[in-house]
């Protein structure tokens, strides 16, 4: 009599769960068709409608001018009001089109004003429209302007070179974070709720497999499946909108690994749901607890400097938030896994603890 084979024993569990992850139409749609749809959408708006162009103070600015005062009232002018990390950071990400840097002369020197712009070479024609705003706005307060400009205004120019950043840099990253995240936590649930509930674990129980190679095999086919997933989603944003990928197929593969690690994490989620579910209908409010606020809060459709201060902390305690960080800066960045470090650990604190809950709660029969 031969000896029983765990290894042969998670290929058949394996390749049985993948086949009933593909013959499955609410997984093909969760985890492909809405990310595919939202990356669509917003990879053919672009920019958005609305023309504004943002812009902030550069340090050591004169605040106190007219001049500056009159800017601020124009509607077509986005201030954005951040520290020099900020700024930097938000042209370096084509996020803004300039610094502007007004100096007012004192009584008597000429010209009256300097203006230096540090210009986001992404951003040129909006650029170009700001010089001829600034010159509008101070012939405006000086009607004499054209009969001697030279006395009155001096535009320094230079520009900031960076790569565009594209609406689906930041889209795409976070609609695979997401798909991610609802798969781990509703197909994982689903999955081992109904395999208890239809004895198919009690089942196992009669065979010499053991209990961890039947965790393993789902969690091993969900994650291919999932990786699939986000291969088509990446290789379609990058062949149709120009998806910013660094370094290439390194970048690619990085992407993945993280996808990965995030999957394995989210799932713990969805053992812990499986186990304290009393039936098949309170599987969706649970799992929809744990992925609704993530999807709103994370920065899936926008960052989540845009919430109010006091909100940014809860923000930045959620797991997504770390995933879509670190997929962003690896992807447009060129950041190595070791770079999103702080990403990485702080996701695997939430494996230990998601883990902990779920090896209490997780239930056989």
């Amino acid at each position: 009599m031969t000896n029983y084979s765990n290894m042969r024993a998670m290929r058949a569990l394996i390749k049985a769960s993948l086949q009933a992850i593909f013959k499955s139409p609410s997984a093909i749609i969760f985890t492909i068709a809405f990310p595919l749809i939202f990356i669509l959408v917003f990879g053919f708006l672009g920019e958005g409608s609305g023309f504004s162009i943002k812009v902030a103070a550069a340090p050591g600015s004169d605040t106190t001018s007219q001049l500056y005062a009159t800017l601020h009232q124009l509607p077509v002018l986005k201030w954005v009001n951040k520290d020099t990390a900020g700024i930097n950071k938000m042209l370096k990400e084509g996020d803004l089109a300039a610094t502007i840097d007004i100096r007012e002369q004192a009584a008597g020197v000429k010209p009256k004003y300097k203006i230096a712009l540090l210009e986001a070479s992404s951003q040129k024609d909006k650029a170009k429209q700001l010089r001829g705003i600034l010159e509008s706005m101070v012939q405006l307060q000086d009607p004499e302007m054209q009969k001697r400009e030279a006395e009155i205004l001096e535009i320094n120019e230079k520009e900031y070179h960076v790569r565009a950043y594209k609406t689906i840099d930041f889209i795409l990253p976070g609609q695979l974070s997401f798909s991610l995240l609802a798969s781990g936590v509703f197909g994982t649930a689903f999955v081992f709720f109904n395999l208890r509930q239809t004895l198919v674990l009690k089942r196992f129980f009669a065979t010499p497999v053991r209990k961890g190679v039947i965790v393993m095999s789902e969690g091993i086919a969900r994650m291919l499946f999932q990786l699939i997933g986000a291969v088509i989603i990446i290789s379609i944003g990058k062949l149709a909108f120009g998806y910013t990928l660094f370094n290439g197929w390194v970048t690619f593969v990085e992407m993945l690994a993280v996808c990965a690690l995030a999957l394995l994490i989210f799932m713990g989620f969805g053992f812990i749901i499986s186990g304290i579910a009393k039936s098949e209908s309170a599987i969706p409010p649970f799992s929809n607890l744990i992925t609704l606020p993530q999807f709103l809060l994370a920065g899936t459709f926008f960052s989540i400097d845009n919430f109010p201060a006091w909100l940014r902390p809860f923000c930045n305690a959620l797991p997504l938030t770390y995933l879509n960080d670190a997929l962003r800066k690896i992807a447009f960045d060129g950041a190595s896994i070791w770079e999103v470090r702080v990403d990485v650990l702080v996701l695997l604190v939430w494996g230990v603890v998601i883990y902990a809950i779920a090896g209490r709660t997780f239930k056989w029969e």
